[in-house]
């Protein structure tokens, strides 16, 4: 089984809140959150209910990414990786086939999705840490399914009849392409909607990772030929149609030349709505759940 070392004791989700507020990155958002009313940040009004609605939204989408990660890694998802997953809302488990561990055959995609999978969980541990310091309450890991869902998808994307992302490495790159674009659009959508100058510049932070890791997946679908790139165009398709805008592209562009920036004609990253978001991830637009969210979402933001 493949480890994790580089995560430590010290990014464990116990720390104390002055810990966590002194190393974490947001302490200008704790301190402006921690007083039960955001005040004026830098040069933005505040509005708690807001912000903690945003981070908790965000909070759900990094859980679906980590344990798809995680657990295409090593086997084991956040919990078994030292990450709690209680919270406010419904909590859930995750629905997936047994053994879930790729079988990796090429070195640099195994260490692609090491790394990755460390920066998910990161992501999840800070989320977690940043609304509790701030007096918030995180939200539970809702019910996943990593299984279903991809079947699901794969029939709606004219990939055939069923798609196991942790069959091989390519399909769990395939997978991985699902959720990283998504990713960029949902926190470049949430941008203008936080108040807090403080959690902006800390969410623009993930995002940065975000496209880091999209443009990673992208780089190595392309690099894999024609029937990666067909199905690449295929999802990304998918996507578009259910978010219901023009805001998604493949790894090709309409020369046929590679397209690994997703972005509009100002070479501007798409926003998506927290909407046009869901609509993907239910797979189904103006729904309250589906797809890899059979329950729905945690927290105020669900529908």
């Amino acid at each position: 089984m493949n480890s994790l070392p580089e995560i430590s004791a010290a990014d464990q989700p116990n720390v104390s809140r002055r810990s966590f507020l002194r190393h974490s990155g947001v302490a200008g958002a704790a301190a402006l959150l921690g007083a039960g009313a955001l005040g004026m940040g830098t040069a933005r009004a505040g509005n708690p209910n807001i912000d903690f609605d945003i981070l908790n939204f965000a909070l759900n989408l990094e859980y679906l990414e980590a344990e798809y990660y995680l657990r295409g890694f090593n086997g084991q998802g956040l919990e078994g990786n030292g990450v709690a997953v209680t919270g406010s809302g419904n909590p859930g488990g995750v629905t997936i086939k047994a053994n879930p561990q790729v079988p990796f055959t090429t070195p640099a995609f195994q260490q692609y999705a090491r790394e990755i999978a460390s920066d998910e969980r990161a992501h999840v541990v800070f989320l977690r840490g940043a609304i509790a310091a701030a007096g918030g309450q995180p939200v539970a890991r809702p019910a996943i399914d990593l299984q279903n869902s991809f079947n699901t998808l794969a029939m709606a994307a004219g990939l055939g009849s069923s798609f196991d992302p942790f069959a091989n490495e390519v399909n769990f790159l395939l997978g991985a392409f699902i959720f990283e674009d998504v990713g960029v659009t949902a926190y470049k959508g949430a941008a203008p909607l936080i108040t807090s100058s403080a959690i902006l510049e800390a969410a623009a932070g993930i995002l940065a990772v975000e496209a880091y890791h999209s443009g990673n997946i992208r780089s190595v679908l392309f690099s894999l030929g024609s029937s990666a790139r067909t199905m690449a165009g295929q999802i990304s398709a998918l996507r578009a149609q259910l978010s219901g805008a023009n805001d998604d592209q493949g790894v090709l562009d309409r020369r046929g030349q590679a397209n690994i920036v997703l972005a509009d004609g100002n070479a501007l990253a798409f926003s998506r709505t927290p909407r046009q978001v869901l609509n993907i991830v239910y797979g189904a637009q103006n729904v309250s759940s589906g797809l890899f969210f059979p329950n729905g979402l945690n927290g105020s933001i669900v529908s």
